[in-house]
């Protein structure tokens, strides 16, 4: 038996928590509020059958080949054109495939900056992307969001100081401009516009991720911020919340410069071209504005049981931004109050969530945490709120004798 030497992993894995009630998934009566998934009745099992079939017998040995069969052209041709309902006009040579948009965030900061450069994101963000920029040790600030989306005013600030005192400038913006995940809100169009001219000013560039753009329940679309920066802006979406999260396809579009950029380094190649094929497919079976028209019925649906069941359990001892489309609620709980304290004692309860810290850089947003409305049922929604309540009064009261004794 060989006796096993000390061995060392790669200094580019910085210390990040695992997300812990967001991976729990084997307890039997466990009622999921944590991960982003979504409806399971939504997913077009019997058209994608159907699709996986026409890609067989419709183009078979070239879909399984490296280049593919017509389904990388076609699904190109698709994101041009739907990319038009939000203002933006781009070439194939501007748009690249992804696995997923999650690998969009990493081919463009890989592509766009060095260790030790600059990324603003919001505070909160999505977790996802700030792992990606902390794997690829850039140096990360953070402005707040309202209602209105991210204080584009305080970014404004930082940037005149920084210019001020020769300091360095950012390389990256990362942004969800609409239904924030985990906040929820939209970014107005008078920030969008005003950001897009920082970009240019100060000659930095934005990641608009906008993976939730299509999923809105009143059906108000604010044009995207690359319409009003194509020059700065690296707009990314993904199939994930409109047909299915397994499929992992996404993309960016931008610069050709940039794009081309992000093609060295994906090293995989062309997006899995039979998935493509697929995918391609199943576009020409359904109407997309009736499946998104469905979508939204459901999420609404969802949310607005999500919406009462908090006001029903917790009354005025919470708050939180009811969102008009998109996954997410994001709670709000007194300011003495650490969520993260009672996610155990939640699941064990039988609903999991996610701890408000998970979305910020520093040490803040304990008072948070983030509920997804989009998988469970009304009635189960109910439940996992009336579960969640209990556990937090429990905690509150707990914290109380605590503190009574000593």
């Amino acid at each position: 038996m060989h006796l096993l030497k000390q061995f060392s992993f790669s200094k580019r894995f910085p210390e990040i928590e695992v997300v812990g009630s967001a991976f729990a998934g084997k307890q039997d009566d466990l009622i999921p509020l944590s991960f982003g998934f979504p409806a399971p009745e939504s997913l077009p099992v019997d058209k994608m059958t159907a699709a996986t079939e026409a890609a067989m017998n419709t183009q078979g040995r070239q879909a399984l080949a490296y280049s593919g069969g017509t389904g990388p052209k076609n699904i190109l041709n698709w994101i041009k054109e739907r990319s038009k309902l939000r203002e933006i006009e781009a070439t194939e040579k501007e748009i690249i495939v992804t696995a997923g948009s999650s690998q969009a965030i990493d081919l463009i900061t890989r592509t766009l900056t060095d260790p030790g450069d600059e990324i603003w994101v919001e505070a909160p963000t999505f977790f996802g992307a700030l792992k990606t920029f902390r794997l690829a040790e850039t140096n990360l600030l953070s402005f707040p969001i309202d209602e209105h989306g991210l204080r584009v005013d305080l970014v404004e600030q930082e940037l005149i100081q920084r210019v001020k005192n020769n300091l360095p400038l950012p390389k990256l913006m990362y942004i969800i401009p609409n239904y924030q995940n985990p906040g929820g809100v939209n970014l107005s169009i008078e920030r969008r516009k005003r950001l897009a001219e920082l970009a240019y000013e100060y000659n930095f560039f934005i990641i608009e991720d906008d993976a939730y753009v299509e999923l809105s329940f009143n059906k108000n679309y604010t044009p995207a911020i690359y319409s009003f920066g194509p020059e700065r802006v690296i707009y990314l979406s993904t199939f994930s919340k409109i047909i299915a999260p397994g499929l992992r396809l996404g993309w960016a579009i931008g610069l050709k410069e940039i794009i081309e950029k992000m093609q060295i380094l994906k090293i995989d190649g062309l997006t899995s071209v039979y998935v493509q094929e697929v995918t391609k497919n199943l576009l020409e079976q359904i109407d997309m504005d009736e499946q998104i028209n469905n979508l939204n019925s459901i999420y609404l649906s969802r949310k607005n049981a999500m919406v009462s069941a908090i006001k029903q359990h917790f009354g005025e001892d919470v708050s939180f931004h009811e969102p008009q489309g998109g996954f997410f609620l994001w709670l709000t709980f007194p300011d003495d109050i650490d969520t993260s304290e009672f996610v155990d004692a939640a699941m064990l309860a039988g609903v999991s969530y996610i701890a408000g810290k998970h979305f910020f850089l520093q040490n803040e947003g304990y008072n948070h945490m983030r509920l997804c409305f989009t998988f469970c049922e009304e009635e189960i929604i109910q439940e996992a709120i009336k579960r969640l309540a209990k556990t937090y009064y429990e905690h509150v009261n707990s914290k109380q004798m605590i503190e009574e004794a000593n």
